[in-house]
């Protein structure tokens, strides 16, 4: 069974917007770490943002910062990644991710391995033209 599915990508120009959606069949009654990967092509797949599901802002790499912002709705069980001044090295596949270990959300942020994330969606594409 799916637990964490992604929506919302697609193609845009540089410098639009786009909002991804993780819907979670997790247990909602229980704390997570989620977070928010990327993967372009012939690169590692990388950490772009997390959030606890238990209260709090979010934690951003470096190369997102001021641009995108992660959030979570946990009456919908559904976390978001809000994607703004979009630029052509910001194509990848985007997966949303959930860690049980989320008493170090924001202190592994970046540092956590990413076998700690138990459960994986299965992307989605977001390709920026120039």
């Amino acid at each position: 069974q799916v637990q964490l599915q992604e929506s919302g990508g697609g193609s845009v120009q540089a410098g639009g917007s786009l909002r991804l959606s993780c819907a979670s069949k997790l247990n909602k009654d229980r704390s997570w770490c989620m977070a928010w990967f990327r993967q372009a092509q012939g690169k590692e797949r990388e950490e772009v943002a997390g959030i606890y599901t238990g209260g709090g802002g979010g934690y951003y790499a470096d190369s997102v910062k001021d641009r995108f912002a992660i959030s979570r709705d946990n009456s919908k069980n559904t976390m978001y990644l809000q994607m703004n001044s979009l630029k052509p090295e910001d194509t990848a596949m985007y997966y949303c991710a959930a860690s049980t270990r989320w008493w170090s959300c924001q202190s592994d942020f970046e540092a956590r391995a990413q076998s700690e994330y138990t459960f994986w969606g299965q992307g989605t594409q977001v390709t920026v033209s120039s």
